[in-house]
């Protein structure tokens, strides 16, 4: 959207970009900067898709393609070209899977240049199309597309990209979106490096060790794409801090008498556990008349300490339940 935005400006042509209704607001703002008219339809890329299409007949517009385009892909594949630049003895690429223009450049410039190389493709679970499509042996297309990586979330790869998946690339694995979380997160923390959903993936398919390496192999996952909003990014830092043991949330009742919370704290504090917010309720149906029902937010150190916070607790008596 804003490559075509961008590049239409300099052009001194007039361009009209359709993204689906929920696209991310930076993107969305972005995109106009640049000077394009965002046209905002669909739940998806797909339906979005379908509208830049009814424009294109109607308006007798030139329409350009996302990923299934020559042009495209070869364009895209100039990060493979600086990939073997940088380094000349890799051994696996890992690169994103939405509509497959990406992964499609990326792997013929690298397999072109090197004889051994492997190519690794990786999709999120709630957008999979091309594992079904390859094994079917053509395009299939999902009725539906949900995850947090909305640049890789359409319901089907594209036929141009396809074929050269089916020829050059060697596997292709699914990230779930707390994989995908923890991977940003840890990108932000190690790397001081932000990047979106979809440009996340690849990291997240190697820290989950979704495919098998060897030890002293050089991979290079692909982070590719940087646009992501900041209410969406806060939701996946703490996606990614419960993922990781580093923020939990816990239910407990408590007897509805002086100093039954002031009891339950000091059993936090004493293990070290930072309090985020409490809430203390009185009036759910689910307790007794003489009872009360707390939930507390907790920042932790890890899993292993939300382990022994969790005995500890129960240890006084307490029957409490791990909400998130």
């Amino acid at each position: 959207a804003q490559g075509v935005a961008l590049a239409a400006s300099r052009s001194g042509v007039d361009s009209k970009i359709v993204m689906p209704e929920h696209a991310p607001i930076s993107k969305v703002k972005a995109t106009r900067r640049y000077g394009g008219e965002v046209v905002l339809h669909g739940a998806d890329y797909d339906e979005a898709q379908a509208k830049a299409h009814e424009i294109e007949r109607g308006e007798d517009r030139t329409y350009v393609h996302a990923f299934d385009d020559e042009y495209v892909m070869a364009g895209q594949g100039t990060i493979g070209l600086e990939i073997v630049e940088d380094c000349p003895d890799l051994d696996t690429v890992v690169v994103p899977i939405g509509g497959g223009g990406l992964i499609a450049g990326v792997s013929t410039a690298v397999t072109e240049q090197l004889d051994d190389v492997r190519v690794i493709g990786v999709q999120a679970e709630g957008a999979s199309s091309v594992a079904e499509s390859l094994k079917k042996g053509s395009v299939q297309t999902l009725d539906s597309v949900d995850t947090i990586a909305d640049g890789i979330a359409v319901r089907s790869v594209g036929e141009r990209p396809f074929e050269v998946i089916d020829e050059r690339v060697d596997e292709v694995v699914t990230v779930s979106d707390e994989e995908i979380a923890v991977a940003l997160m840890f990108l932000l923390e190690r790397s001081k490096t932000l990047v979106e959903g979809a440009g996340a993936v690849a990291l997240a398919a190697l820290l989950a060790d979704t495919f098998t390496y060897e030890a002293d192999e050089t991979i290079v996952p692909a982070l590719c794409g940087g646009n992501i909003d900041m209410n969406t990014l806060t939701t996946v830092i703490m996606r990614g801090l419960v993922e990781t043991g580093r923020y939990v949330k816990l239910r407990t009742v408590l007897k509805d008498r002086p100093g039954a919370l002031e009891d339950l704290l000091h059993v936090v504090a004493s293990r070290q556990a930072n309090i985020y917010a409490i809430r203390h309720d009185r009036t759910s149906r689910e307790i007794g008349m003489n009872a009360t029902e707390v939930e507390l937010d907790l920042e932790t150190r890890g899993e292993d300490h939300v382990a022994e916070l969790l005995d500890a607790i129960r240890a006084q008596g307490y029957a409490v339940e791990v909400l998130v």
